[in-house]
């Protein structure tokens, strides 16, 4: 007697296939699971064993060998449990699916033969709908997020003893009852979710207070900086005293960016369902690009991804989105350094002794700090005295190593505001958005069969394809790069910059008027390593 079903389990962010077979032969009864199952997995037999005890069913009293297929791939988790005891229970006769349609099951077991949730559904179902399944059958508490994907028949099973005619104590039959019982679990169509009266809610369902930049009087400039920055998707970092507002700009900074588009949409929620942070009921696919803060105390682990079980760490979290790091200096330099990879190759690999997990990590990274600990270095009355020894200061320096601000594609100085009081007009986010969103669509149309999106993506031989400068831009260029000393990832950065700031202004070419106005956001560069702040 055999049996075969199809589940799935995580594999980093995406759903990987894998094929439940089940053989019950004669011989002293005995239960094994191959194909490299973790301990959860392999305790799935007790939990499986005592659920279909507990429903009324008879779990098989002979040799019983469970495969999970491809052997050579690592099992993990407790996705299984359900295909593990339909497969007991379809091959020993007591249930019957429907043979004419493929069905993806997934599911915890409890040991009563009750269903409980687990993470990671919607890429699962995604894998799913991808290799042409007709459907899937979930835990109860997984339906809303499997209803998020179209395209797919999706049953909730709240109970082992459902899938028995008449309930517990019950035996299925193959024929048209098969298909009925499942009819009855079948979800068709999507819910809609009730209307809230509640503030807006962030990916992680936490309240988030209305912000606009109109709250900002003055820093015009800044405003226009990071209007860029949202505009091309380019790294910033804002640089000055205590009370200047560089926290307050910055963490307003989600509400100039364009929604997501559909295929990031699914991209960013497939990352929070399968870190377990995903409420589909509240939410549904997650719209608004992510705005990560992560505190500096956060480990290398939590910044980048890591643990047994490989997760996606802050850097994936803000795919598509923000990571926004307050007084960067703070953070460990070892965290710090972490970043230069996915700054630079968009992705994060994680290598295990049997497996190597690769994140994706295409976010928008926005970083403060002070010019030194007490943050009043340089300041000029009636601002504080710096209190700070130079030993302090350069102590305090050392956690930003020069690659690492190569990579930021802007350095802004924000000066302690002045006349503030005389900007009746603030400049709103709605207005910063238009102009962020025009810019957008002008990158979408040129990219749109390059595979790429923003002009912070662009490299190598599409860079000098879409950004050709006027003659004078070039020389304006040629000659900064070589009176400040510019590394080549400094150049291509300020030459990506003013490809935003060209479409900003709705300009074909790239001209000098744009190029001294990137070169001026390159704060850093233009002060040597000792006096950098």
């Amino acid at each position: 007697m055999y049996g075969k079903l199809y589940s799935a389990c995580l594999y980093g962010i995406d759903g990987v296939m894998i094929e439940v077979e089940v053989d019950l032969s004669s011989g002293i009864p005995q239960t094994h699971v191959v194909g490299l199952p973790d301990s959860a997995v392999r305790e799935a037999v007790d939990r499986v064993r005592a659920a279909i005890k507990n429903c009324g069913y008879t779990f098989p009293l002979q040799r019983v060998t469970i495969n999970l297929a491809p052997a050579d791939l690592r099992k993990e988790g407790t996705a299984f449990d359900l295909a593990i005891a339909l497969g007991l229970l379809i091959s020993s006769g007591q249930v019957a699916l429907p043979e004419n349609e493929r069905i993806l099951i997934i599911g915890e077991l409890s040991l009563e033969g009750a269903l409980r949730p687990v993470p990671g559904v919607l890429p699962m179902v995604d894998l799913a709908r991808r290799h042409g399944f007709h459907s899937v059958l979930v835990p109860e508490g997984n339906v809303p997020e499997a209803l998020l994907l179209d395209g797919i028949t999706v049953y909730g099973l709240s109970h082992l003893n459902q899938l028995s005619p008449e309930g517990m104590g019950s035996r299925g039959s193959r024929g048209t009852e098969d298909s009925l019982i499942l009819e009855s679990l079948a979800h068709l169509q999507r819910s809609p979710l009730p209307p809230s009266s509640e503030p807006s809610t962030n990916a992680h369902g936490l309240s988030k207070p209305p912000e606009n930049y109109s709250d900002v009087l003055g820093q015009r400039h800044i405003k226009r900086a990071l209007t860029i920055a949202a505009a091309g998707m380019h790294n910033i970092m804002l640089i000055g005293p205590p009370g200047t507002g560089k926290t307050m700009l910055i963490r307003r900074l989600p509400t100039i960016l364009p929604p997501l588009t559909s295929d990031e949409s699914l991209e960013v929620t497939k990352i929070y369902s399968s870190a377990s942070i995903f409420n589909p009921s509240e939410t549904g696919l997650i719209t608004e690009r992510p705005f990560r803060a992560p505190h500096h105390t956060i480990s290398g682990g939590g910044m980048v991804g890591g643990g047994s079980i490989p997760k996606p760490g802050e850097v994936s979290l803000a795919h598509r989105g923000v990571l926004f790091l307050d007084e960067l200096p703070e953070f460990s330099r070892q965290v710090l350094e972490m970043l230069r990879q996915p700054l630079e190759e968009h992705r994060v690999t994680i290598s295990r002794s049997r497996a190597s997990f690769t994140f994706p990590a295409r976010f928008l990274l926005a970083t403060s700090l002070n010019p030194c600990p007490c943050g009043f270095s340089g300041a000029e009355p009636p601002q504080p005295v710096c209190t700070c020894n130079p030993y302090r200061i350069a102590q305090y320096r050392e956690k930003l190593s020069g690659p690492l601000l190569d990579r930021i594609d802007m350095h802004v100085e924000v000066p302690r505001p002045t006349n503030w009081q005389n900007d009746t007009s603030p400049l709103s986010s709605e207005e910063m958005r238009f102009e962020v969103e025009k810019a957008e669509q002008i990158q979408l149309h040129r990219y749109r069969n390059q595979g790429i999106s923003r002009n912070s993506e662009l490299s190598g031989s599409a860079l000098r394809r879409y950004a050709k400068l006027h003659p004078d831009a070039g020389l304006l260029l040629k000659s900064s790069f070589d009176a400040l000393g510019l590394s080549m990832r400094a150049h291509d950065r300020i030459l990506k910059l003013s490809r935003t700031i060209a479409d900003l202004d709705g300009c074909p070419e790239i001209l000098a008027s744009h190029v001294a106005e990137a070169i001026q956001y390159r704060h850093l560069d233009k002060r040597s390593h000792d006096t950098m702040f």
